[in-house]
């Protein structure tokens, strides 16, 4: 899986063209979220989502790698234990959001030392 930093046009109907291109070539979205201008989005087929949204003159800002870990968000401080193990491993998380299944997602400005910080 990968995640795509997509640029969001500012008009009322950029999410709705970039759902339904995605849709049309039948890539779903397995997670993500919008902030300002730019959406993180979770792709299972990262080529077939990047085939359809480059055909669509949607720009992907970035293809990021993306650490999946099982997140039990049920449990208080989670996230609190998570990102201190990373901050004490001098790992800095840039973006993280919940996938589809609940699991944590999180790009980091280091995966490799993230993934032995967390034990992935």
């Amino acid at each position: 899986m990968k995640d795509f930093a997509i640029a969001i046009d500012d008009r009322p109907e950029a999410l709705a063209e970039l759902g339904e291109t995605l849709g049309r070539a039948g890539v779903n979205i397995e997670g993500g979220g919008v902030a300002g201008r730019v959406a993180h989005y979770l792709f299972h087929d990262p080529p077939a989502a990047r085939a359809a949204l480059d055909a669509a003159g949607i720009r992907v800002i970035a293809e990021n790698e993306v650490l999946v870990l099982n997140y039990r968000q049920e449990q208080p401080g989670e996230f609190g234990r998570i990102a201190r193990k990373l901050a004490q491993a001098g790992v800095t998380i840039d973006v993280h959001y919940s996938d589809h299944v609940h699991n944590l997602i999180l790009i980091l400005d280091d995966m490799e030392r993230g993934r032995d910080a967390i034990g992935a």
